[in-house]
């Protein structure tokens, strides 16, 4: 009951504020003369104007109430002037209500002002101003405010509000003066087309404003999970609204170019066009009403980037990724866009060419379903229930650390050592295994798609079922596997050179204990510092600790830690004996799944290590920036001298440091 009562009261609230910002716009525009022709639209519309701002303030109050309730989980809230002034006190969507309400009651003032005194532009210019400070205030709360550039995405977002509200909004003024059309001279009928004229061409405007601000609020609210458009509430009532959108285009687009011109004509065709123009505007604005409440509704949604997609209705999906290494796709998508353009230009010139009814109908439905198939059907991809499904584990070093020896335990015999799809089974098998290692196969599909084959199988059999072998966190482990060893994979082109400004290699998180008390995660370091992972063997990297050790402190005066890694398990008595004298820290605990996860990425140009079991090198180092990416490496035995020359290292330390953010931070989630 309060979630709908305070749905209630959200929509009134933004509908009364949207109006007061479109009416007042409409009076600015219309022109001085017209405003005192003794037409009696005008008074109409601003008696019009005190209703709508105690109405925005009844919402308001209502708002405050519902979500007292809602915060405080006692609905019994919703009725205690004194929870109300405790949530107006102590929270930062009770300050931004009250600056909302101080807002309302500056525009109550404001249009009573209106209401009393005689027409003025400027002072429908002040109400404007006052209800869209108040309509921007509440995007302060919205979704967008929560979002990593909160700044650019609020302002966005109010944008986005206050363009719509000035199309919504003049509507109720556009009824009025339609009705006026069918009395009155040439010239007022002209002064009124003339007004209506300047309304929609600012209509027109601000719904390209409207479309574009929409876009990137959207696409802030999905991320990358488009699929949720069709699978979430979010994505549904965005649907909705743009469908709502569609019609109230069309009707705009009509009037525009057909109703509002021919009001300069004789008075009987005058007097049709303005009925018309005066029934399809009330249409329009009841569609806007709707449009109002779904958008209403989809603020307050949860997001779809934030929505799980526990089961995919669909047995298929979409995906680029998927598909365009095929030529023939590539060829035939494109051909489909363009079919598409065609269909659009031709309804525009069947209108202009005026061709039959039937063929301004049938020549472009024909091409856009030719152009909607070719387009869509060529990336058209299976799928299952689980294809959207978010890893529950994280991708980090012990997750990689067990999936490496389930696969070890029970996949090598068909998938290979390295999961390259060539096992000593591999030829006896109806279906040869994939590639997994060199195939960008874990790019290509999604990790639901992997723990959907894990858990039933797949090709009949060939791949067996590992639902009831395999727990559901094991079988997301050996998932991680598979993405850390296709990572490593793409890792053969980092050096000990960075590739400026390229932050693609994300890398898998781990948790550490040092010898010198030290604790933590690879997380920590993000915002700080970069990092100097190097993972070594004893007694074969002596002589390069001792390097680091001479050189730790150049090191770390550029903002870099140190963080040495046994690549064997050692006696705790031996490492501790090992890291003495060293002044960063040496892991003891944390170290052999460290190592067991980063070994995955020991290929080179140089030493592909494709074949077999693979071999590991006995001593790497991994420059990971300050933000989380791996940007270079170094392995002795492929690379050559390499860090050997710390100036070298410093150098490259030094252009990590010259770089701002350039990439969001890795997920701790494969996808």
């Amino acid at each position: 009951m309060i979630e709908a009562a305070g749905a209630l009261f959200r929509c009134l609230q933004l509908a009364s504020n949207m109006m007061l910002i479109g009416g007042c716009v409409f009076l600015a525009i219309a022109e001085q003369k017209s405003l005192e022709s003794g037409h009696s639209w005008p008074a109409r519309l601003k008696k019009t104007f005190p209703w709508l701002a105690t109405l925005l303030l009844i919402g308001l109050v209502g708002v405050l109430a519902t979500t007292t309730a809602q915060a405080t989980g006692s609905p019994e809230n919703a009725w205690s002037p004194q929870a109300w002034v405790d949530f107006l006190q102590k929270t930062r969507i009770g300050f931004i209500w009250a600056l909302r309400a101080a807002g309302a009651l500056a525009v109550l003032v404001i249009v009573l002002y209106i209401r009393v005194s005689p027409a003025a532009q400027w002072r429908c210019v002040i109400g404007a101003a006052a209800a869209a400070l108040t309509l921007a205030f509440g995007s302060l709360a919205s979704h967008s405010a929560a979002e990593e550039q909160a700044v650019l995405a609020t302002v966005t977002y109010a944008l986005h509000l206050i363009a719509a509200s000035v199309w919504f909004g003049g509507l109720p003024g556009v009824i009025l003066v339609a009705s006026t059309t069918t009395t009155g001279s040439t010239d007022e009928r002209s002064r009124i087309g003339d007004v209506l004229a300047r309304f929609s061409g600012l209509a027109f405007a601000t719904m390209i404003v409207v479309v574009i601000s929409g876009i990137v609020v959207a696409n802030r609210m999905f991320e990358t999970n488009y699929a949720g458009l069709v699978a979430t509430t979010y994505g549904w009532l965005l649907i909705t609204k743009l469908t709502l959108l569609a019609v109230i285009l069309s009707i705009a687009s009509r009037a525009k170019s057909l109703w509002i011109p021919a009001l300069r004509h004789s008075s009987e065709q005058a007097a049709v066009s303005g009925q018309k123009l005066r029934t399809w505007v009330t249409v329009e604005f009841g569609l806007a009403i709707l449009l109002v409440i779904v958008a209403t509704l989809l603020a307050n949604a949860v997001p779809a980037k934030h929505e799980v997609i526990e089961n995919w209705p669909y047995p298929f999906r979409f995906s680029v990724d998927a598909t365009w290494d095929d030529w023939l796709v590539r060829a035939i998508v494109p051909t489909g866009l363009v079919l598409l353009i065609i269909a659009g230009t031709t309804i525009v010139l069947g209108r202009k060419k005026q061709w039959a009814p039937s063929w301004r109908i049938a020549v472009p439905t024909l091409l856009g379903i030719i152009g909607l198939s070719a387009t869509f059907y060529p990336i058209a991809v299976q799928s299952y229930p689980e294809t959207y499904r978010k890893t529950p584990v994280p991708f980090d070093a012990i997750s990689i650390a067990n999936g490496v020896e389930l696969f070890t335990a029970n996949c090598i015999p068909c998938h290979g050592p390295q999961a390259k799809g060539n096992g000593i089974l591999a030829k006896t098998l109806p279906k040869q295994p994939v590639d997994l290692l060199t195939e960008p196969h874990t790019a290509m599909h999604t990790a639901g798609d992997f723990f959907h084959w894990l858990t039933y199988g797949r090709f009949n059999g060939v791949m067996p079922a590992f639902g009831e072998k395999f727990s559901e966190e094991e079988r997301w482990d050996l998932l991680n596997f598979l993405h850390a060893n296709s990572r490593g994979y793409q890792s053969r082109i980092i050096t000990p050179r960075i590739l400026p400004e390229q932050p693609f290699m994300a890398t898998p998180n781990f948790s550490y204990a040092a010898h010198d008390g030290s604790s933590g995660t690879l997380k920590d370091f993000r915002g700080k510092q970069n990092l100097l992972l190097v993972l070594f063997s004893w007694p074969e990297s002596l002589v390069r600790l001792d390097e680091l050790r001479a050189a730790s402190t150049t090191i770390t005066a550029k903002g870099t830690s140190i963080l040495a890694v046994p690549m064997t398990d050692l006696p705790l008595d031996e490492l501790s004996s090992i890291a003495q004298g060293i002044p960063f820290p040496v892991v003891t605990q944390g170290g052999r799944e460290i190592a067991r996860s980063y070994a995955l990425f020991r290929r080179t140009l140089s030493i592909p290590d494709l074949f077999g079991e693979g071999t590991r090198p006995k001593h790497m180092e991994f420059l990971i920036d300050r933000f989380g990416y791996l940007r270079a490496r170094w392995i002795p035995n492929g690379d050559g001298a390499g860090w050997t020359d710390v100036s070298l290292l410093t150098q490259q330390i030094t252009q990590l440091n010259q770089e701002g953010e350039l990439a969001p931070p890795p997920g701790d989630h494969v996808h």
